[in-house]
Parts: structure tokens; sequence; C-alpha cells
């Protein structure tokens, strides 16, 4: 016999990933706890895997309940919209473009990369997924993203089998608040020895080469605080905390929204984009349209 997803039973599941426990679920749905339990036990059983781990008092998504969630997600928007096409009710049923944006990729950078998706002549419903290279390029593999928009390309070594599309590169500029700015004296780079800065966490590919570049000049600035969260970075740069640095291709857009200046630029210091994906030769209109856009207009 072939096997059967209960839907019912994902659907339970669904609703308690989605509302953050059981107890909100419950008054969602209007049906008993221990009952909303049960039936995401049952969909445990019958996948074999656990959904979902204790933290704390509450409960959080495992690896596979991660990837279940993004299924049902799918799932029941499809289904969402089944209904409306039954009853009349006009959908527009856009295309789907799922992207996953890895942790170091800053906000403005896939701000602009997406833009392009928003104007083809077709609908396009954009799905926008943050995580860590790792993960996202297993969801890649698994189908529930259609692109990877990084700063790392996938390597040699990995097993997971995508491809680079180049978005482009650019160098890196420092930048820092305008009190901040103007009592840096000395030459750029000079001027950063012994002066506070703001780094992203030495996980990234970014802080490596700014670490390593730092180094070839013999300057050591007073690192004051370390960051996975590259938005929160440039708010607490706008209020004097430390020199920070941004990829040049957004340097106009960050000094405007948070009023800073420019302390210096490093044109060797680079930093590089990419568009991962299954296929060699990318066919969805929305990732074309990125792919294009960064070549044509942005990394210019």
């Amino acid at each position: 016999m072939s096997e059967w997803l209960n839907y019912h039973h994902l659907l339970y599941f669904y609703i308690v990933a989605r509302e953050g426990g059981v107890a909100k679920a419950s008054k969602l749905l209007r049906v008993a706890p221990p009952t909303i339990s049960g039936q995401v036990r049952l969909l445990e059983e019958s996948l074999g895997e656990k959904l979902f781990s204790r933290e704390g008092r509450g409960l959080a998504l495992t690896e596979v309940g991660r990837t279940v969630y993004l299924y049902a997600e799918e799932i029941f928007s499809v289904g969402r919209e089944l209904l409306d096409t039954v009853r009349g009710r006009p959908t527009g049923r856009p295309r789907r473009l799922v992207v996953g944006v890895t942790d170091a990729m800053p906000k403005l950078v896939v701000a602009n990369l997406i833009r392009p998706a928003f104007e083809l002549p077709e609908p396009m419903r954009v799905t926008v997924r943050e995580g860590s290279h790792e993960r996202l390029l297993q969801d890649l593999v698994a189908g529930s993203v259609d692109v990877v928009l990084s700063d790392a390309p996938v390597s040699p070594p990995n097993r997971i089998k995508a491809f680079n599309h180049s978005l482009g590169e650019c160098g890196t500029s420092f930048l820092a608040s305008r009190t901040l700015a103007r009592s840096l004296t000395k030459d750029f780079p000079k001027n950063l020895e012994g002066k506070p800065m703001l780094l992203a966490s030495d996980a990234t590919g970014a802080r490596r080469s700014i670490d390593a570049w730092l180094d070839a000049q013999s300057i050591r600035p007073v690192v004051v605080a370390e960051f996975d969260d590259t938005a929160l970075l440039k708010v607490l740069g706008a209020e004097g905390r430390g020199v920070f640095a941004v990829p040049s291709v957004i340097e106009t857009d960050v000094c405007e929204q948070y009023r800073v200046e420019v302390v210096g630029r490093v044109a060797a210091l680079r930093a590089r984009f990419y568009a991962i994906t299954v296929e060699r030769r990318v066919k969805h209109p929305a990732v074309v349209a990125i792919c294009t856009a960064a070549k044509d207009r942005l990394f210019v």
C-alpha cells in the first residue's frame, strides 16, 4: 500500500508552528490542547521524526520540523487559492518566488537585488527567508527555495549540487557618524588605529576579509561590538558607537538612511555576491531578472 499524508494532522502541526505553541493554536482552532497535541504526535509517528523540541516552557521546531513547516506553508497556500478559484473569487494566481537570504547579506543589498522581481509584467509573489548558508542550500535542493542570495559561493567540496551565478562585486566603504568621522584627523586608513569599530561576526567571509586587510595594514582598531545582524550594526554605528564597513554599492543609501559619513574606501577589499540555484542555466523569470539587473544596473 502506498503511503498517504494525513493533511488534518499536518494542519494542526502547521497552526501550532505558526502561532508559536499549542495554547495559541487551541484558541484559534477552538480545539482542546490535548486533541491538538495528539494530532501532532500522530503526524510525528507517521513521519518517523520529531517535529518539535522543548525549549524552556515553549516549543521549537526541529530541523525536520522546519522543513515540514515550509512544505505545509506551500500546501495550505495553494489550498486557499483553490477555494478562492472554486468560489469565483479572483486570485490573480501570481507566480511564486522563494528567495533564501544568508544571514550575512546586507539587507540594503538584498532589497536592491530583489527589486526587479516586483517589476516583471506577470504578477510575482515573493517570499524571503533568512538562514544560514548551509541550511538554505539544503532548502534549495529540497525545492522549497528557488534561489539563494549569498556573499559566498558554493565551494567545490560541498556535496550539494548547486551552481553559482555571479551577481557582481564592489569595494568596501568605512563609515561613521558625523561626530566620530570628524574626530578622525589622520589620513585613512591610519585614522582607524585605536578607534572604536563595529564588525560583523567572525563567522562571515566579509569579517575575515576585513581582519586580513587590517592586519596587512598593521592597524589595530578597538572592536567594541560584533553582530550577526548587520542592520543593528548600522543603527549603532549611526549613534557613533564605532566605525563600520559596508559594501560600496550601498554606500550612498546607507549614508542617506543613517546620516553617516564616509571615512574611507578600499577598492581592493572586495565584496562579492552570488545567486545560487540548482540549475546551471537560470530559468525562473524573476531570478533571470535579478541576475540581469544586478549586472546591468547595480554593479556597474
